[in-house]
Parts: structure tokens; sequence; C-alpha cells
């Protein structure tokens, strides 16, 4: 069984930075790609980024493009995402997901397995 572990959430001033990494093991292994998506107070969970294997690639959402950093570190298993210029708004649960079928790179419902979150919470 796939298990995703988050960690790297705290509080963080505005213009601050985090990186959050999520460890991997299991089925993880064999998956389509990775994602990061988080849920912000009183709304849905929503898509930040993701990180496909073969062929690689990466997916941001728009809004966050230039700001946020996703990647791979093949020593440690581990998807990190790089979070620059922290805003209030980025305020929000953030949570590692594994997908195992292709589509859908953004889409929460094609992802198969979620780590627990890790909450990311931005000041003044």
């Amino acid at each position: 069984q796939a298990q995703l572990v988050e960690s790297g959430g705290g509080l963080v001033q505005a213009g601050g930075s985090l990186r959050l990494s999520c460890a991997t093991s299991g089925r993880t292994f064999s998956s389509y790609a990775m994602g990061w998506f988080r849920r912000a107070p009183g709304k849905e969970r929503e898509f930040v980024a993701a990180i496909r294997w073969s062929p690689f690639n990466t997916y941001y959402a728009d809004s966050l493009k230039g700001r946020f950093t996703i990647s791979w570190d093949n020593a440690k298993n581990t998807v990190s995402l790089q979070m620059n210029s922290l805003k209030p708004e980025d305020t929000a649960v953030y949570y590692c997901a594994a997908k195992y079928s292709s589509g859908g790179i953004n889409s929460e419902s094609t992802y198969d397995h979620w780590g627990q979150g890790t909450q990311v919470t931005v000041s003044s």
C-alpha cells in the first residue's frame, strides 16, 4: 500500500518561503504522477502542482506559476514543493497525492491515494 507523509508546514509571514516534503514508499514507486493540492478555509481542495515521471513533465496552477516549484529527489524518495513569496491567500492544508492513471493530471478525482496533509499559515 502506498504511503505518503507530508512535512514542512508551519507559520510564516507574507513574503516568506517554505519547502514542503512528501516522503513516499510502497505503490507510490509505480505511480503515473505525483501531485500537490490544497484546501483553504471555506473552500474545496484545488490543484497546486504535479510531476509526471514518463514522459517527464511538471504542471502548475496558472496563479502559482513562478512562485511554486515541484521537484523529485531520488536519494530521498521525496516529492517537494518549494513555495516562495507566500501570500495570506496561500494559507491552506497542503496534500500530497499519487496518481496511477493517465489523463486529468490537475483533477482531484483522478488521484488514488492521499497523505494526511500539512498546515501552511501565512500571516500579515
